[in-house]
């Protein structure tokens, strides 16, 4: 069996060292030193201020909606895991769905706007597989329209778009740390804020809306804050992400001088640079997508339809307007993510590249 994805498991010693900390002091939440200690590392590292850690992915979008106070409706993609959407529409805000550009598969910014209505608060792109968005372009929409931008960068970490990391744009940017992703807590997430006003005031958020100097309740708010022993996963895992990057880099790599011929990917930023969080491929149709997909299963391969299905098909499901999302509705039916997580091995990229090859040359 050759699974999706793995999580990365640190030294476990030096976990352990970590958690021994929350032992002897015997802080096993409410911003403790740990997760000072983290949040101090991650900006640091990602090269951003203002970084609030959270409790998961999910919060840290839910969170920058309410620092925001976001109504009405957020124009997004329907080109992404259904987190993105979901969360707005829990806190009665409509996702108003526009179409991606069918190169990098990330929202178009032109779709965007002309999506825009009376009762539109904020833009809500992805970092889809990590290909920065057209940050320039998302600006210019924000500067016409006067609307927030909120980046669901959960695919983005540690990703730099000449130079500067991608989570300075926008008003605000969310990570998850997941468990899935290649920087993990087991469960954990971020909101990294361009102000210090919204970081002030989404820390007050997610401890109840009590303000931390003078413990007066300043805010509506819910616990949303990270333990320390989630942080102390956060920690060890840090302390190894050069080496699961490089790792990642080299797999990734390796998998693209295997399919070049065969394939096509995601058309990728220019002056970005690559985490490898995931390995897309793009389809010549849904029906050698499908039989891929089988194939691989067959032989005890896990692939994901990464994402599928779009989500402006879910009538149902979202209440806000969709637009013609024609590209994303094509595209949820031709891409499948293969395998990739620290521990896979050259020999089991040679097998699921062999095993995808056969299934097309077959068609």
């Amino acid at each position: 069996m050759i699974p999706l994805n793995k999580p990365y498991l640190p030294d476990q010693a030096n976990y352990l060292s970590y958690l021994q900390s929350a032992f002897d002091s015997q802080r096993l939440t409410n911003n403790g030193p740990l997760l000072q200690q983290l949040k101090n590392r991650l900006e640091q590292y990602l090269g951003v201020k203002y970084l609030l850690p959270v409790v998961n992915g999910t919060m840290a979008l839910q969170l920058a909606y309410k620092t925001f106070n976001l109504t009405g409706n957020a124009v997004t993609t329907p080109y992404t895991f259904i987190a993105t959407s979901s969360s707005l529409q829990w806190l009665n805000i409509s996702p108003n769905f526009a179409d991606i550009n069918p190169q990098t598969l990330n929202l178009c910014p032109d779709k965007a706007l002309t999506a825009v209505n009376k009762n539109t608060s904020a833009l809500v792109p992805v970092h889809v597989y990590g290909n920065p968005c057209d940050v320039g372009a998302f600006e210019e929409v924000s500067r016409k329209t006067g609307l927030r931008v909120i980046y669901d960068a959960s695919h983005a970490f540690g990703i730099r778009l000449n130079g500067q990391s991608i989570l300075n744009y926008g008003d605000a940017s969310t990570l998850s740390f997941h468990a899935t992703k290649l920087f993990h807590c087991v469960e954990g997430g971020a909101v990294i804020f361009k102000r210090e006003e919204d970081y002030q005031r989404a820390a007050r958020m997610i401890n109840f809306g009590i303000a931390q100097s003078s413990g007066n309740i300043a805010d509506v708010g819910i616990n949303g804050k990270m333990s320390e022993l989630h942080a102390a996963m956060g920690l060890a895992v840090l302390d190894d992400i050069d080496n699961i990057l490089t790792r990642r880099n080299q797999l990734f790599n390796y998998y693209k001088s295997l399919l070049n011929a065969y394939l096509d990917f995601p058309l990728w930023h220019q002056g970005a640079s690559q985490n490898a969080i995931y390995f897309p491929v793009i389809f010549k149709s849904a029906e050698a997508c499908n039989q891929a997909f089988l194939t691989l299963q067959n032989q005890g391969i896990t692939s994901r339809r990464y994402f599928s299905p779009s989500l402006s098909s879910l009538n149902e499901t979202f209440s806000g307007q969709t637009s013609s999302c024609f590209h994303s509705e094509a595209y949820a039916q031709r891409v499948l993510c293969l395998p990739l997580y620290y521990s896979l091995t050259e020999a089991d990229i040679k097998k699921v590249c062999a095993t995808l090859i056969k299934s097309l040359t077959a068609s």
